[in-house]
């Protein structure tokens, strides 16, 4: 489901579950990685790949959602809800560079957790990236929502989360959603180079996780009530 290795600083997390769809069990899986990738020292960066040639993840096990009792592998429907965004909180602030190199469809939670990485490559030739709720007929959550318009360009964001746009790679670098396109080909070995050539931000893992915190995290700087005038006439009051 996840294999996790490592490449000189790069530690390569891949999906090989398919069409990677989450559920308990997969949330799980991958977890566990993240431990072992955190418990690391010294620089480091993480690249989050997919086995497919067509898939990076396409969104939630919906079989599973539907129907968990008939579909006992995807792990305890209960909790699942939790335990993903609590998944992607740790990612989005993880103490060393990540980059998810995707390399075809990444629909709903796909699109999201490929979101919560610092970088994105996108395969150029085939495949789209969608927050597709709205053509489910679901709400996406407001954590979700708060991501998505930290990550994204006001319009950018509301053709993703509100129009469900698709979008190719071609036309998720011009909107800023994903920062390089490869070939399928090159994409791997080109999210690894520019990984290793990040991990040395991550020597100093608290300084680079608690940055992310001050951006993402609990009061978080481009949140608060304050604009930056008033923050910088005053820096002492907002010192962390």
């Amino acid at each position: 489901m996840i294999t996790l290795d490592r490449i000189g600083d790069v530690f390569t997390l891949t999906m090989n579950a398919g069409e990677n769809r989450w559920n308990t069990t997969f949330v799980n899986a991958l977890d566990d990685a993240l431990n072992e990738v955190e418990a690391s020292t010294g620089p480091a960066a993480l690249v989050t790949l997919s086995s497919s040639d067509k898939f990076f993840s396409n969104g939630l096990d919906l079989d599973w959602v539907s129907n968990p009792e008939a579909h006992p592998n995807g792990g305890d429907h209960s909790v699942f809800g939790g335990q993903f965004m609590a998944l992607m909180g740790r990612l989005i602030t993880f103490p060393m560079p990540t980059l998810a190199a995707i390399n075809g469809h990444a629909f709903g939670a796909g699109f999201m957790s490929a979101l919560c990485h610092d970088i994105r490559f996108m395969r150029g030739d085939r495949g789209f990236i969608c927050a597709n709720e709205m053509q489910l007929g679901m709400r996406i959550p407001n954590p979700e929502l708060a991501l998505f318009r930290h990550k994204l360009p006001m319009n950018v964001f509301f053709e993703t989360v509100q129009l469900a746009r698709r979008w190719t790679g071609p036309d998720a670098l011009q909107a800023g959603i994903v920062q390089q396109l490869e070939s399928l080909d090159q994409l791997q070995q080109a999210a690894i180079e520019k990984a290793q050539s990040l991990a040395p931000l991550a020597t100093n893992r608290a300084n680079y996780g608690g940055q992310k915190e001050s951006i993402y995290g609990k009061d978080a700087v481009i949140n608060r009530a304050a604009g930056p005038a008033h923050m910088l006439k005053n820096a002492k009051e907002f010192h962390r």
